[in-house]
């Protein structure tokens, strides 16, 4: 018995390591030179690659980990809150539509959303995504813009933005008090 047990883990192991073993060297080398940390991996990035949906967009600065930061203010009930927005053509479409005022209002439980007159670029998108706490996101099927006070199921179309980075604990709780629609003012910060 010990033997077939010592047999079969052998056999195991040479399984993992061959699996292990069949990479091509560029894809090696591409994840070598991948940088993943916390922040992307938040932000809706799982692999580390230039993955739309978790890359911040182009600006003047560059954040601490060489990627470029691009952030946005919305101003509502006499508050601001910054949001660091993602590199993607959906995100970027969506900054050159500002400075912009919305109408939200309640969705659902989870967030507030406002109906864009236009709908914004979706090419290279994800399928969908996965919001949470504090993300922006753009709802491609219906043309919305939403804000999410609440995490909330895999939703197909769904389109992240940017996500919530200063008061983001504020900034739910507002989000959740507000019954009645309410007007947001959106703009790009120098």
């Amino acid at each position: 018995m010990r033997k077939v047990l010592t047999l079969l883990l052998a056999l195991v192991m040479a399984f993992a390591l061959s699996a292990c073993g069949g990479k091509d060297e560029s894809s090696s080398n591409k994840n070598d030179n991948a940088t993943i940390n916390r922040t992307t991996i938040q932000a809706g990035t799982t692999d580390g690659t230039n993955d739309p949906v978790g890359q911040p967009s182009a600006s003047p600065t560059v954040d601490h980990d060489g990627s470029p930061d691009v952030r946005i203010k919305l101003i509502f009930d006499n508050e601001e809150y910054i949001v660091k927005m993602y590199d993607n053509p959906t995100s970027q479409d969506f900054l050159s539509t500002l400075p912009l005022t919305l109408t939200f209002k309640e969705y659902g439980g989870f967030g507030k959303l406002s109906i864009l007159d236009k709908g914004l670029i979706t090419e290279d998108a994800p399928s969908g995504s996965d919001p949470e706490v504090g993300d922006i996101g753009y709802y491609a099927p219906w043309k919305d813009v939403n804000m999410y006070y609440t995490d909330w199921n895999y939703s197909s179309g769904l389109i992240k933005l940017g996500r919530i980075e200063s008061g983001l604990e504020e900034f739910t709780k507002k989000l959740k008090a507000m019954h009645d629609d309410f007007t947001v003012n959106i703009q790009k910060m120098n």
